[in-house]
C-alpha cells in the first residue's frame, strides 16, 4: 500500500536529540516543530544583517545542540555551509599536512559557532607565537593589543592598529569572521577580549540547554562586556528561584540571584520515556506556559543581562563547611599557560580540593629540560618535580584571580594523555563528565587523600 503523504503540525515530534551527559547518565530531549522554530527565531534576532552573504563553517557534532540550531538558522535565513572539523579548521590544525590551506583559509567564513575550548586554543597558539617574536615585534604587539583594549572598554574600534598588527592573527579563520557564537560552556573574559581584539569582531555569548531547543539568552552584538551572558531572547521568560542550601537568593545585594528557570516556547515536550525525570525538571505554570529547571544559577544584572555563577551539581561541602564551585576554580586555572586542561574534585569527607590536570606538552617539557629532568613525556608527567611546578603556578594564578584559600586544589595527577570525546572523559563540546573523570583516576584519588 502507498504511504500518503502528511504535513507535519508544529505540535509533531521533530526529534530526539540526547544531553551531552556530563552530569550523569544522556537524557533524551523529546523536541517539537514549534520548540525549534520558536528557539531559531529567538536566537536569529540577535545575529544582525542574517543573510545568503552569510558563510557558516560548521564543525561541531550535529548531536550539539549549539551546532543543530546555528545550522536550521542558517538555512532558514539562506547562509552557506561549509562542513569542516575540529582537526582541519585551521592552515596550524594537527590534520592538516604542513603548507596545505585549513579549512577556514579555503572557506572564509563570516560567522562561526565555537565552544570556549577552542577558543582557548587558538588564544594559546597565538599567544606562544607572540611569545616566538623579537623583542621590537612583541613590544609593538602589545602596545597596540593594550591601546584597542582601551578603545573598545569606551566603545570604540581602533582601525589602524586592524590593519598593521592583527590582520595576520584575523586571517588564521580566514580574514572575514563578522561575528563568532560562544556556547556550551563559560567563556573566561581573557579569551573574548583576546577575540575581539585579535580577530575584530564581536563574540556572542550564549546560554542555553538542549532542554530549551539551545535558547536562553545571547549578548547583544554592541555589549563588550565580559563574563555575561546577555538578556532573555524574545522567545522566552527566566525567572530565577532561591536556593537556600547554596546561599543564593532573589533578595541578594547588590543582584538577585537564584536558579534560573526557562519558560517558553522553545522549552521542550520532555525526556523520552523518562517521566520521573520530567516531572522532576519541567512544569507547567497557570497559564499554560512550560518552564523548566535548569540546575544553574544565574545572576541578574540591573540592565536585565544574565551571569552565569554556578551549577548546582558543581557545588561540593567541604568537611569544615565551606562550599567549593569546582566550575569557578576549573574556569580560573585554566588561565595557567602550564594547563590545556582541568579538572578539581573534592570530596565533603576531606578539607581540601584536590586536581587532575592535561599539561601544555610543548611549555611543560621545555621547563623539565630547564630543571635537567629528561626522559618520555610519561615520565616527565609522573615527575614530583613537574608536579611541584604545576602547583606552584596553580596557586600564583589562584591568588591573582582571587580565589579563597580552601578554593586553591593542594595535590595534582598530570594526565600525559589529553581528554578528548574519544576517550568519554569529555563530551562532544568538551565539558568534563565528572563522574568518568572519577571513575578513571580512581586509585589517584584514594593515594591524593591519604588512602581514606
Amino acid at each position: 500500500a502507498s504511504i500518503l503523504p502528511s504535513r507535519p503540525v508544529p505540535t509533531d515530534l521533530a526529534l530526539v536529540m540526547y544531553t551531552s551527559g556530563s552530569t550523569g547518565r544522556p537524557k533524551g530531549v523529546m523536541m517539537m516543530h514549534k520548540n525549534l522554530i520558536a528557539g531559531m527565531t529567538g536566537q536569529c534576532e540577535r545575529i544582525p544583517g542574517l543573510g545568503p552573504k552569510d558563510t557558516y563553517i560548521g564543525y561541531l557534532p550535529l548531536a550539539h545542540v549549539l551546532e543543530l540550531t546555528a545550522e536550521v538558522s542558517c538555512i532558514t535565513y539562506g547562509c552557506r555551509i561549509g562542513y569542516s572539523s575540529p582537526l582541519t579548521l585551521s592552515d596550524q590544525s594537527s590534520k592538516i599536512k604542513k603548507g596545505s590551506k585549513g579549512d577556514c583559509t579555503v572557506l572564509k567564513p563570516t560567522l562561526m559557532a565555537a565552544v570556549p575550548e577552542i577558543m582557548d586554543r587558538i588564544y594559546k597558539n597565538v599567544m606562544s607565537k607572540v611569545q616566538e617574536m623579537n623583542y621590537i615585534q612583541r613590544t609593538l604587539f602589545k602596545i597596540g593589543y593594550d591601546y584597542k583594549l582601551e578603545q573598545i572598554k569606551r566603545g570604540y574600534d581602533a582601525p589602524l592598529c586592524n590593519i598593521l598588527l592583527f590582520k595576520k592573527v584575523k586571517a588564521l579563520l580566514g580574514g572575514n569572521v563578522r561575528m563568532m557564537l560562544s556556547g556550551g560552556a563559560p567563556l573566561s573574559p581573557q579569551t573574548q577580549r583576546f577575540m575581539n581584539i585579535c580577530f575584530c569582531c564581536p563574540v556572542g555569548q550564549g546560554y542555553g540547554l538542549t532542554e530549551t531547543c539551545g535558547a536562553g539568552t545571547i549578548t547583544e552584538v554592541a555589549d563588550y562586556s565580559t563574563g555575561r551572558v546577555g538578556a532573555p531572547l524574545i522567545c522566552c521568560e527566566i525567572k530565577l528561584r532561591d536556593w537556600q542550601e547554596g546561599g543564593y537568593t532573589t533578595k541578594d545585594k547588590p543582584n538577585p540571584r537564584g536558579e534560573i528557570i526557562i519558560g517558553g516556547p522553545n522549552v521542550s515536550m520532555g525526556y523520552f520515556r523518562n517521566e520521573e525525570k520530567t516531572t522532576e525538571e519541567f512544569s507547567v505554570d497557570e497559564n499554560g506556559q512550560r518552564w523548566f529547571c535548569t540546575g544553574d544559577i544565574g545572576e541578574f544584572h540591573p540592565d536585565g543581562c544574565l551571569q552565569i555563577i554556578d551549577r548546582k551539581k558543581d557545588l561540593v561541602k567541604l568537611q569544615a563547611g565551606e562550599y567549593v564551585s569546582l566550575g569557578k576554580v576549573e574556569a580560573a586555572l585554566k588561565n595557567c599557560p602550564l594547563i590545556d586542561n582541568i579538572c578539581a574534585y573534592a570530596k565533603s569527607d576531606q578539607s581540601y580540593v584536590i586536581s587532575f590536570v592535561v599539561p601544555n606538552q610543548k611549555k611543560l617539557t621545555a621547563l623539565a629540560e630547564q630543571k635537567g629532568i629528561s626522559g618520555s613525556w610519561v615520565d616527565i608527567c609522573n615527575n614530583p618535580t613537574m608536579e611541584a611546578e604545576i602547583l606552584r603556578e596553580i596557586k600564583e594564578v589562584a591568588n591573582k584571580m582571587k580565589l579563597e584559600r580552601f578554593e586553591i586544589p593542594i595535590k595534582v595527577r598530570l594526565s600525559p594523555e589529553p581528554w578528548t570525546p574519544e576517550t568519554g572523559l569529555v563530551t562532544d563540546a568538551f565539558k568534563l563528565k565528572r563522574k568518568e573523570l572519577k571513575n578513571h583516576y580512581l586509585t589517584d584519588i584514594e593515594r591524593m587523600y591519604g588512602g581514606k
